[in-house]
């Protein structure tokens, strides 16, 4: 091992770059011990990055790091791996952030459990290619049963369905995709084939005609997805993928404070389109009605069983997007805020979320099994009509054997294990809004019910003039919308402080749907679902932010002269 001690310089010895020493490392050495001695090394980087003291980010700043990694030419002559693997060390990760952290809550990318790193090792020295059963054997049943086991968790159908199907390769239970856009991606890539399928009038179906005939053969004026505006992005990503545009993606306003799509706005949307329809003469596609279980910004869950009764009676599928609240339905109590998911006819869920698996991993799975020969295509040379590959069904060609991480984890946590660590950030989530309550320089802007909360800091007297103007909100809007205005520069400034800071995290994000709507309020971000987090440092993140934003606002009315103008005119 001492020719493997790291002394944080490169060491420029020379190779000979030759057939037979590229051949070595393309085979596993003939004795494990060297192999080990690389891996206890890898496995000592991994350990000291997690066990080094100090803040969640590096200091160093963006310009430097673009300094660092701004050579313009690929490297011609071979490097020693120790000397890529001090390189690694020095400039990769002493320069990473340390989500694991207990104080960084943040993000929905967490902490994930160390036998991730054994399984990881696994799935890359396998290297399978789950595209093909000729280059994925064993793993293919594996992803097979991993999508009963999600199939199951959403839909809860009887056993003998499930016995049927799990390995059955003339359809696909559900998809393994490279993340939650994809899985959203896929779902409506299958939701516009079912809207403009094939018919006995000649016409063969979207996926071979393109949108425009299809919209012609069937005599539509437009084909649109409906979904809140709290939906993931991803959405409008997929409207501009299959060619109805951002504009073909309406979005609902949601009900203030709840963030869940309101219901009763929908059918005015839904109503005012078809008065429309009736003036042009042609009829809308309703494509998809989307609803969400957990939304990014605020974990909030659509009302899914009206959402599903509308999408019934438009005629359109069902697609529910749980990227981020799916993995909860392990959890004690959450079936109940999630009735109505077990309707959809697709539904979107991450296992890099709350089920603790390491990025990237996002699953779609199809109610109806037939389904997925709405996707079905092959090829020649690789997935061939009759075959058994998982590729007859996906949007991806090449996938790695990514299912592996959350299938085992499922193994070793078990549903038990699982429902600890909900509890787990259930508590944390219950103490941290008992703290934001009890404290009035903070205020709460959501109702949280997946472990996201949002909230911002304002100040004593601005808080109190606040809630008098908003005793006449109509009266007082342009004084309303100045204070917030001040007081979201505010908040701003403190998520930068927190930062530059860097003894915890927060994120930050801007939505309309508080009860100052319309306006945009700037809000911090907290998601309590990091097991290394214990409830006594959620009492020492929101003291720090509190006195960083006390000492920000004796700055800003010192510093500020319009401020102090601004208070005066607003009382």
């Amino acid at each position: 091992m001492d020719s493997l001690k790291l002394d944080g310089k490169l060491v420029n010895k020379p190779i000979e770059s030759t057939p037979d020493y590229m051949r070595k490392l393309f085979i596993m050495p003939d004795s494990s011990d060297r192999f080990v001695e690389f891996g206890v090394h890898l496995l000592d980087l991994i350990h000291d990055f997690f066990k080094e003291k100090g803040g969640i980010h590096s200091s160093i700043s963006m310009e430097d790091l673009a300094g660092i990694f701004n050579t313009i030419e690929m490297p011609r002559e071979p490097h020693l791996i120790r000397d890529v693997l001090d390189e690694i060390k020095r400039n990769i990760i002493k320069h990473s952030v340390k989500v694991a952290n207990p104080y960084y809550i943040g993000h929905m990318t967490s902490a994930v459990p160390y036998f991730m790193i054994l399984l990881e090792m696994i799935s890359v020295s396998l290297n399978q290619n789950q595209v093909k059963i000729e280059s994925a054997k064993a793993s293919s049943f594996v992803e097979r049963e991993f999508l009963c086991w999600m199939h199951q968790l959403i839909y809860k159908n009887p056993p003998d369905f499930y016995a049927r199907h799990i390995q059955n390769p003339k359809i696909a239970l559900g998809n393994i995709t490279s993340d939650g856009t994809i899985s959203n991606i896929t779902a409506l890539t299958l939701a516009m084939a079912k809207a403009f399928g094939p018919d006995h009038r000649g016409f063969r179906g979207i996926r071979n005609e393109g949108l425009a005939r299809a919209l012609d053969h069937y005599g539509c004026r437009q084909a649109l997805f409906l979904v809140s505006t709290r939906g993931h992005y991803s959405i409008c990503k997929a409207g501009s993928i299959l060619g109805i545009g951002n504009e073909g993606v309406v979005r609902v306003p949601v009900l203030p404070c709840v963030n869940k799509i309101d219901i009763n706005k929908l059918r005015d949307i839904v109503d005012k389109i078809r008065k429309q329809d009736r003036i042009a003469g042609k009829p809308t596609k309703f494509v998809a009605v989307i609803g969400i279980a957990g939304t990014t910004e605020t974990g909030n869950i659509d009302d899914l069983n009206a959402l599903a009764d509308i999408a019934c009676e438009l005629g359109a599928h069902f697609h529910v997007d749980a990227a981020w609240g799916g993995g909860a339905l392990i959890m004690d109590g959450a079936r109940d805020m999630m009735r109505g998911i077990e309707r959809a006819d697709t539904v979107t869920l991450d296992a890099h979320k709350l089920l603790y698996a390491p990025n990237s991993l996002g699953v779609c799975v199809f109610k109806k099994v037939e389904d997925s020969k709405y996707l079905y295509h092959t090829s020649n040379y690789i997935i061939r009509k009759g075959s058994v590959d998982q590729g007859r069904f996906t949007i991806e060609g090449s996938r790695p054997f990514a299912c592996l991480k959350p299938w085992a984890s499922i193994k070793i946590f078990g549903k038990t294990g699982y429902k600890l660590l909900f509890d787990h950030a259930r508590k944390l989530q219950d103490t941290f809004v008992g703290l934001l309550k009890r404290d009035p320089v903070f205020e709460l802007l959501n109702q949280p019910e997946l472990f996201i909360i949002i909230y911002r800091f304002i100040p004593d007297e601005l808080c109190l003039l606040l809630d008098q103007l908003m005793k006449e909100p109509k009266k007082n809007a342009a004084k309303i919308t100045a204070v917030n205005r001040l007081i979201n520069q505010l908040n701003i400034d403190l998520h930068k402080t927190i930062r530059d800071h860097d003894m915890s995290f927060v994120s930050r994000t801007q939505i309309e749907s508080t009860k100052y709507a319309p306006r945009k309020i700037v809000v911090l971000r907290a998601i309590t679902i990091n097991p290394n987090t214990e409830p006594d440092m959620l009492k020492q993140v929101l003291r720090e932010h509190k006195r960083m934003g006390i000492n920000l606002w004796k700055a800003m009315k010192k510093n500020a002269p319009e401020v102090k103008s601004l208070l005066v005119a607003a009382q």
